[in-house]
């Protein structure tokens, strides 16, 4: 068995052992990685890939796509709006909704096109000023906003954690938001800690390294 597939496998099994009754779908994160270092595991029946530049994702999956309808893209990187056409046209699920502006140029584009996409609104958790997202008490008022001005199919809050060794507190105030805006869908854990996210009703994690190894 290929090595991708092998530690694919094992996270799978893990987490399978580990879940409540909430059904998780693992996103594995392919930035930067060539299409034949991926090929194993879409071989595999893997279908969900996650990539934060629409240009690198283009060039990548666009054909492929073309080949194999089931397949499935989320984009879990910042969004520009000048660059929201290319990704409504490409991705199914757009992880990274963190402004008005760039939530009017997703509905817009989406209905030209006449496509509709899955969008989780991304949470500055940490109130980090180098990090995007909407910030935790504005977001009540945001999801409102995409959800009636815009007509989004909102599925979820997105978070990354500060990296201070308190993921368990920040998932906590995350998932309990989540479940108080009556969203279902929650996209949090990574490759460092997304058997920590299990416990806190993540419904997609966003997998890389541990899947595809180390990156150049």
């Amino acid at each position: 068995m290929n090595i991708i597939v092998e530690r694919f496998a094992k996270i799978k099994s893990n987490i399978e052992k580990n879940s409540n009754t909430n059904s998780k779908t693992i996103v594995a994160v392919s930035k930067t990685f060539s299409l034949d270092h991926i090929m194993p595991l879409i071989n595999h029946g893997h279908l969900h890939y996650g990539e934060n530049k629409v240009q690198e994702a283009f060039a990548k999956w666009h054909q492929i796509k073309r080949e194999n309808k089931e397949l499935k893209l989320h984009m879990i990187g910042k969004l520009q709006s000048n660059k929201a056409k290319k990704a409504v046209e490409l991705f199914d699920y757009i992880h990274s909704v963190d402004n008005q502006k760039l939530a009017d140029t997703l509905s817009k584009c989406q209905l030209k096109i006449n496509k509709s996409l899955k969008y989780f609104i991304q949470v500055n958790i940490g109130n980090e000023e180098q990090k995007s997202g909407v910030r935790y008490g504005e977001v009540d008022a945001f999801y409102t906003y995409c959800k009636n001005e815009n007509q989004m199919d909102i599925l979820g809050l997105m978070a990354i954690p500060p990296n201070d060794g308190n993921e368990e507190k920040y998932f906590k105030s995350l998932s309990e938001l989540n479940a108080s805006l009556g969203l279902k869908e929650l996209s949090i854990g990574m490759s460092s800690d997304y058997m920590v996210a299990i416990n806190y009703k993540a419904t997609y994690l966003r997998i890389g390294s541990s899947i595809f190894g180390q990156r150049n």
